[in-house]
């Protein structure tokens, strides 16, 4: 059987707003083999897993795990866990650093405040300071979720790492397993598709400067969907790589009597006062395929196709 990330690139599914959605990253490691549903089906402790789970829910906060590349034996519980936390809204973008021997403390946090970019929750409950290192690079590579996160992932954050790059990591789940490898880049949380080490080289080079590469790129994760692909159209149509750059102020769902696929009116600023009015309408990737290797069912991803872009005079505003 083909697998799922072959049959999406040869139908030529596109990237652009399909990256998971989060305000802010936690990321906790923790070696040895994950399961489909890793906070709760890996060498971490389920019931810290489950109660991470329901801590963050409705807060911004995504938690994921992360460990480093190569082999993963069960080498039992390790002494000291590195902890990430990254905000990733334009003009608050952060990653701090952490070192615990108890992930329970954890819990300790308030995941309102840190969903809202407040790291300071962070850094007093888990001594955290802000990462001076590299930009982090996460690869999916839960094959227990997906084997194509497995088969395409393990081999690209091997290669990313034996190149000498700091900060790069294996992570859990990114969602999007069709587009492996798929890769997180933080601070700014922009997510890539279909990666390539060539890619993701230039994907870190540009973080150092302020800047993001568009190739294969999924979107930011701060936007939901409509949003992430409204801002990758304004970056295409100026030509703006600047990271923080552009933000999404607005997105309205249009409402519709026909039944018709929703779609959404999107309001895009530039950090210079300008503004941009991007229609974004949901569509269907089709032929129907197997949207995961492990289902036979036959689907048609929901896409986000950006119907119209433009640029609004200071008067239109407000309409």
């Amino acid at each position: 059987m083909s697998r799922c990330a072959t049959v999406s690139r040869d139908l030529d599914e596109p990237v652009s707003g399909t990256a998971a959605n989060a305000r802010t990253w936690l990321l906790v490691e923790q070696p040895g083999p994950w399961g489909a549903k890793a906070l709760t089906s890996s060498h971490l402790d389920p019931a810290l897993g489950r109660a991470l789970e329901a801590a963050a829910k409705g807060t911004g906060v995504r938690v994921a795990l992360i460990r480093r590349p190569g082999r993963h034996a069960d080498c039992g519980r390790p002494a000291v866990r590195q902890v990430y936390a990254a905000h990733t809204m334009p003009g608050n973008a952060w990653v701090h650093a952490a070192t615990t021997d108890d992930p329970s403390q954890l819990l300790g946090l308030d995941f309102t405040a840190l969903g809202m970019g407040d790291h300071h929750t962070f850094d007093a409950t888990m001594q955290g300071r802000p990462h001076t290192g590299a930009p982090l690079a996460l690869v999916c590579t839960n094959g227990k979720r997906d084997r194509c996160c497995a088969l395409l992932g393990r081999p690209l954050a091997t290669e990313l790492a034996a190149s000498g790059l700091g900060g790069i990591w294996e992570v859990t789940h990114l969602g999007g397993h069709r587009f492996s490898p798929t890769v997180l880049v933080l601070p700014h949380g922009y997510a890539y598709g279909r990666a390539e080490a060539h890619t993701i080289k230039d994907v870190l080079h540009g973080v150092q400067e302020g800047r993001i590469v568009l190739e294969g790129c999924r979107g930011r994760s701060a936007w939901e969907r409509p949003g992430q692909a409204a801002e990758l159209a304004v970056r295409t149509a100026v030509g703006e790589y600047a990271a923080d750059a552009l933000s999404v102020v607005r997105t309205e769902i249009a409402v519709r009597t026909d039944g018709a696929a929703p779609r959404w009116e999107v309001i895009v600023a530039h950090a210079d006062g300008r503004h941009w009015r991007v229609i974004v309408a949901q569509g269907a990737s089709l032929p129907p395929r197997a949207e995961s290797c492990g289902t036979s069912i036959l689907g048609a991803p929901a896409r986000m196709d950006v119907v119209a872009v433009r640029e609004l005079r200071p008067a239109s505003l407000a309409s």
